[in-house]
């Protein structure tokens, strides 16, 4: 062995030794995780609805690696402010949420951009137990909402969207939705909601699709309020499932940003395309031990309300701030030009 071989092999045996070399695991689109930061991003949601059906599908399909950007599985952060405080820590360079986190969050902070418009209805469901006593599904809203006084509604946590939508109808009606109700934080865990409202924990739900269809699928409860089914004027076209970052963020991962985007349009041409046994097959794989029925009742729905960009119209935003400001959730009226980058707008 040559001195030139010898002092190589010595200089590797260090460099081991000090942990400058080592063998990195692989992470989704199976690129190395001890790669260089290019190409990689950091991914969280906030849970398993319809609203993060596109992500499910690019990643199957291998979109994400075709357009050049790779990203371990999300973690499911459970509500809306961990998802907030995660982006806000660094642990995610990009979050998966609601309009209510983006316009609660750039209240405090200026530096929240917007990255993808993944729903534009608001998904959100008022479910009801068996032994629910109201006011018929076919009642006025205001007769409906009135029915959940005094009553407990499960919900996935404070300053979410589910939350949101119950103090949005019982301002409506001249109630207080803090005062008149008891909210019941149940985390984002569709099995474990279903249970507490089988179970009698809870008089009814607020929350994402498809929990509604899993609960009359299984015979467990009722869909009673819906906007997407039209009972909530002004939110039937409105900016709701989103992906979001900081603006620190975009610029330092400018190229990452742009192909997550360009995968998720392909994504959503999927989704809304003919091909509908090939979407149901995702879907029974994105949220497993769904029956047929839930499946069929689905399938629909998310040709309506996932849009075929990532661009916010500037329509549903202007209903996501109406909102949220007669709910009383944010005082500020958000900057559509300041949250939306100016590729993503659309009058």
């Amino acid at each position: 062995m040559t001195r030139v071989e010898m002092n190589r092999r010595q200089l590797v045996k260090g460099l081991l030794a000090t942990g400058a070399v080592a063998l990195a695991g692989t992470g989704c689109g199976g690129e190395s995780a001890g790669a260089t930061a290019v190409g990689k991003l950091s991914v969280g949601q906030v849970s398993q609805s319809i609203a993060f059906f596109p992500l499910f599908v690019a990643t199957k399909k291998g979109y994400f690696k075709d357009e050049g950007v790779a990203f371990d599985d999300p973690p499911v952060l459970g509500n809306g402010s961990k998802v907030a405080a995660a982006l806000k820590s660094g642990s995610i360079q990009v979050g998966g949420g609601v309009m209510t986190d983006v316009f609660k969050l750039s209240e405090i902070e200026d530096d929240i951009r917007l990255v993808a418009d993944l729903v534009d209805k608001y998904y959100i469901d008022i479910i009801t137990g068996k032994k629910f006593k109201g006011a018929a599904v076919s009642a006025s809203l205001d007769e409906r909402t009135k029915s959940l006084k005094g009553k407990k509604i499960g919900i996935t946590g404070p300053g979410s969207g589910t939350e949101a939508l119950v103090i949005y109808l019982f301002a409506k009606a001249g109630l207080d939705a803090k005062k008149d109700a008891e909210l019941v934080n149940l985390g984002s865990e569709p099995t474990a909601a279903l249970g507490a409202l089988k179970n009698g924990q809870v008089d009814a739900l607020s929350f994402a699709q498809p929990l509604a269809q899993q609960a009359e699928a299984a015979g467990t409860g009722t869909l009673y309020i819906s906007p997407c089914r039209g009972d909530i004027p002004g939110l039937v076209d409105v900016s709701h499932g989103v992906f979001f970052t900081t603006q620190s963020v975009q610029k330092k991962k400018a190229k990452e940003i742009a192909a997550f985007q360009r995968a998720l349009v392909r994504a959503k041409k999927d989704i809304r395309g003919n091909d509908t046994a090939e979407v149901k097959k995702l879907l029974a794989e994105y949220r497993s031990g769904m029956p047929d029925a839930t499946l069929e009742a689905l399938l629909p729905l998310l040709k309506s309300e996932i849009p075929a960009t990532n661009a916010f119209k500037r329509s549903s935003f202007d209903a996501a701030v109406t909102f949220h400001k007669s709910a009383g959730l944010i005082t500020k009226t958000p900057d559509y030009d300041r949250l939306v980058p100016s590729n993503l707008r659309e009058t």
